[in-house]
């Protein structure tokens, strides 16, 4: 296994949605859930969950087919500053959360009691940092699409099979004129 950004994407997927999951479990108690209800720790569950699960997922993605897409490698400095920048502020933005539910601070209130003053400060700062990381994708997508950058073989991966890296990258229009043979 090689660690490339989309390999690293997916993995933090997996971390992030095993952390949503194991509070998750917690919520399926009927008990623990009824005072955890309409708190923080059910927003910190619940995002853990969808950004990991499809936020990462779709990083991974993109990450995976853009050198196919556009026929050059993007820029590794700047896809590894948005992983790292994106991993650990997605990560300060949804973990105190848990503990501010925890001490019971409510979801839906504009106006908040001074006692979760110090983790909302740490979370609006994973929510901004999170939110300008992705300043780093845009950069890196722009360059890509102006063709800056490394350009890449058919096979972009090792270990790639299958019709797609057969073509030439990026594929054409009409990628094949008479159907290919599927072995």
């Amino acid at each position: 296994m090689t660690f490339e950004i989309p390999m690293k994407f997916a993995l933090a997927f997996v971390i992030l949605f095993t952390i949503g999951g194991f509070s998750g479990l917690m919520l399926a108690m009927t008990p623990i859930d009824f005072q955890y209800h309409d708190t923080y720790f059910v927003v910190a569950h619940f995002h853990y969950v969808l950004v990991s699960g499809a936020v990462y997922g779709i990083f991974a993605g993109v990450y995976y087919w853009l050198p196919k897409w556009t026929g050059v490698m993007y820029n590794e400095t700047l896809a590894n500053l948005h992983f790292w920048c994106s991993t650990i502020f997605v990560n300060l933005l949804f973990f105190p959360m848990h503990f501010v539910g925890l001490a019971g601070m409510p979801r839906r209130i504009p106006d908040y009691s001074y006692q979760f003053a110090d983790f909302n400060f740490w979370i609006s700062i994973g929510g901004f940092g999170f939110g300008l990381s992705q300043l780093f994708l845009l950069a890196l997508l722009i360059q890509a699409c102006r063709k800056k950058g490394e350009k890449v073989s058919d096979k972009v991966w090792e270990g790639a099979e299958g019709l797609e890296w057969t073509v030439a990258s990026p594929a054409p229009y009409h990628t094949f004129s008479t159907a290919p043979v599927v072995k």
